[in-house]
């Protein structure tokens, strides 16, 4: 299989939608610490059924459930660190096994902030007031399990400072993992309020990072995000919300959706390699990239989507 670098620097790839928006709609209450985390000790297939249907409905790339993923998070649960290894692990066995179903797809990892695992909406403000040894070290435990679990990529995603995207490349690049890294942004800046600029410099000189962008943000924040990550002279994924806002107090989505798949268009059109959609942005959504792609490029999206292998 052609590396996942090479394949968006061939022709402009779909990635997944919101897995907690699918499996929501698919019944399961994912209130609490664990967030879609919880499934992987309670439903597994369901998961597994959710990526089946993003890479049906044209994905090239699925997320793992893991973004919530942590030793403390499980241990909240009553969860032990070789259980909670165990289903860290089962996120990506999870995904790769629907891959193989599919031909030349890929599964990508979710190393989500530290601000999810508090579970209080702090990834959409950051500055947790931990420094950047102190947050390479919370995450270098589930880093590394996450980097041998089998993936393809690491997603390193939801970011909302430099100081965490700091501690995350050096981790990819010390393990010489292939990750992407993604920012959750507010207008022109990170959560935090960081220029984007300066936010994609970090992963610069890193070769472990073959991709960056934004996901978790307003589609109105995309076209601005993509202008300062090519920057990087990097390929640029994107994967913004629905557009509506998460009120935490409330534990509820407010707002109406301004996502549309056409929105695409003027994203490949400003670099956007990959494109794809995060929480509330459900698998029809995603099933209408790859024609919107096909369009922009002028041809043949590359493949029929909904084929598996025999």
């Amino acid at each position: 299989m052609a590396s996942l670098a090479n394949r968006a620097a061939a022709r402009v790839l779909v990635g997944d939608g919101g897995l907690a928006t699918a499996l929501e709609a698919r019944g399961h209450d994912l209130t609490g610490g664990l967030w879609s985390a919880r499934l992987l000790a309670e439903a597994p297939s369901e998961i597994a059924d959710v990526h089946r249907d993003f890479f049906r409905a044209g994905a090239d790339i699925v997320i793992t459930a893991s973004y919530q993923a942590s030793f403390r998070g499980f241990s909240a649960c009553g969860i032990g660190r070789r259980g909670a290894e165990q289903l860290m692990r089962r996120s990506v066995s999870i995904a790769t096994a629907v891959r193989d179903e599919f031909d030349e797809r890929f599964v990508a990892a979710s190393i989500g902030p530290y601000g999810a695992v508090l579970a209080d909406g702090s990834e959409y403000r950051g500055r947790y007031g931990l420094s950047v040894r102190e947050l390479r070290a919370w995450h270098r435990p589930r880093f590394e399990i996450l980097a041998t679990a089998g993936a393809d990529i690491l997603a390193l995603e939801t970011i909302p400072d430099i100081d965490e995207a700091h501690a995350l490349v050096d981790l990819a690049t010390d393990a010489g993992t292939p990750a992407w890294l993604t920012y959750t942004t507010s207008g022109t800046r990170t959560r935090a309020g960081q220029a984007l600029a300066d936010a994609f410099s970090v992963a610069a000189d890193s070769e472990a990072v073959i991709a960056v962008g934004v996901n978790c943000c307003s589609p109105e924040d995309v076209l601005p995000a993509i202008a300062a990550a090519r920057s990087c002279g990097k390929p640029v994924i994107v994967y913004p919300n629905s557009g509506e806002q998460w009120d935490t107090a409330a534990g509820a989505w407010t707002g109406t959706s301004t996502f549309t798949p056409q929105l695409a268009r003027s994203w490949i059109a400003a670099g956007a390699n990959i494109v794809g959609g995060c929480c509330r942005v459900d698998a029809a959504s995603i099933a209408q990239l790859p024609a919107v792609i096909a369009e922009s490029r002028g041809g043949d999206a590359g493949r029929d989507a909904e084929k598996p292998l025999a």
